[in-house]
């Protein structure tokens, strides 16, 4: 079991809660933090002091306050950790069940763990902590398909820049002079066209405002 484990999460209840399945678990020091600043402070100098966390609980959205951050969100500190602590097991504890967004996490960043705050979520926590230890992945059986390499929500990084495009209100003539002026193919306006309109048929999207608005439910933008 791990004897070192950070918990990086802004609600006290859900602090309590994951500190309470800890110290069930046995787990010898167990430390806090509520921004991801801190977060990542508290281990770096971890690492400094020679004691290392060997375990990471996580939520991805952090409520913003008076205090200014530089890392924002715990996607934005797994992406940072995972330059600088390649190997620390890292579970994640969220409301989010996107599968894109799980999926991304879990390919790209190699996290251990995903499980969903829900009324089962205390149990499954506990059985993610017990199997990561165990150097096994942990998923929540309700999104368990995000560990399936196909699905038909995968698309690549081109159609999610085109969507956040779309989403920030720009035309296709505007998309392609601005894909043409930073290096990006293709950055014609017919294949734009042809690749939002294929987007509109995969997800079942009436226009180009519902397309945004499924794509942002879903977790891909």
């Amino acid at each position: 079991m791990f004897k070192n484990v950070l918990i990086n999460e802004d609600h006290d209840a859900v602090l309590a809660s994951i500190t309470k399945i800890l110290r069930e678990l046995h787990v010898e020091s167990i430390e806090k933090s509520q921004y991801c600043d801190e977060a990542y402070l508290k281990l770096k100098k971890g690492a400094l002091e020679a004691r290392n966390f060997d375990l990471l609980i996580t939520d991805l959205s952090f409520k913003q306050d008076h205090r200014d951050t530089t890392i924002a969100s715990g996607e934005m500190l797994i992406e940072k950790l995972r330059e600088e602590f390649p190997d620390l097991p890292i579970i994640v504890y969220s409301m989010k069940d996107q599968l894109q967004k799980i999926r991304g996490l879990l390919n790209t960043y190699h996290i251990n763990g995903y499980v969903c705050k829900d009324r089962n979520g205390s149990a499954e926590l506990a059985a993610a902590i017990k199997a990561v230890s165990k150097k096994a992945i942990y998923v929540s059986p309700q999104v368990k398909k995000a560990l399936s390499p196909k699905s038909q929500l995968e698309i690549d990084d081109y159609d999610i820049r085109l969507l956040k495009m779309i989403s920030e209100g720009q035309s296709q003539d505007e998309i392609s002079s601005n894909l043409k002026l930073n290096g990006v193919t293709p950055n014609s306006l017919s294949t734009i066209e042809k690749r939002l309109n294929k987007l509109r048929e995969q997800f079942k999207a009436n226009n180009a405002i519902h397309l945004v608005a499924i794509t942002k439910d879903l977790g891909v933008i």
